[in-house]
């Protein structure tokens, strides 16, 4: 913990403090590991703490679910929502999420949608956050002049591919992810990104 964290949170941490701390375990173990305690020894603060910031585990786990859906599918809304001058710089920009894992997180994605599998009300989530997120993408098509039917076929293709990539835990590095770049929005759109928006892109990765 940094003195300005330790400043403002105190011998009890701080609520995004723990919350990360969970984060990080979820991602590591899954959600079954996510109980007070070993939080607590890991953060090297008393049980008692906790309960200043989150009621009780179900809380806790709550608030993970609410920062899944702020940061992975907001990152997804943000850059479909970003200004792009051609639908190829606009679904470059989408791809740009997907490759640099910091907004959106994979393994985040994963692991939320692994624990879906054992529970109803997850599951209900995961289902609405995929809409939300085709319907973003499916907005974007419509931006740039497709009809909402194709539009939602070509959204449909977009997303299913990197979930698909998520889901497969397909490891490539990012140079490979750039190169294919091209030929994705060529795929997703039936147009050709140009030198320019291919550089920028290129720049964006630093490859």
């Amino acid at each position: 913990m940094d003195a300005e964290t330790e400043n403002t949170a105190g011998w009890r941490g701080s609520r995004a403090l723990w919350l990360d701390a969970a984060r990080q375990v979820f991602v590591e173990t899954g959600v079954d590991a996510v109980k007070i305690q070993p939080l607590a020894e890991r953060l090297s603060l008393s049980r008692t703490s906790f309960y200043w910031f989150f009621k009780d585990r179900a809380a806790l786990l709550n608030a993970l679910l609410e920062h899944w859906e702020e940061t992975n599918t907001g990152a997804l809304i943000d850059a479909c929502d970003a200004y792009a001058e051609t639908l190829s710089e606009a679904i470059l920009n989408l791809i740009s999420v997907f490759i640099a894992e910091t907004d959106f997180d994979p393994r985040l994605d994963f692991s939320v949608r692994g624990w879906a599998a054992q529970s109803a009300d997850v599951m209900a989530r995961v289902a609405s956050a995929d809409e939300r997120r085709i319907a973003a993408i499916k907005a974007l098509f419509v931006r740039f002049g497709f009809a909402p039917g194709e539009a939602d076929v070509r959204a449909h293709a977009v997303y299913l591919v990197q979930i698909g990539y998520i889901s497969l835990q397909v490891s490539e590095d990012t140079a490979t992810r750039v190169n294919r770049a091209s030929e994705y929005v060529r795929i997703y759109t039936g147009r050709t990104p140009s030198e320019r928006e291919l550089a920028r892109f290129r720049a964006r990765h630093e490859c």
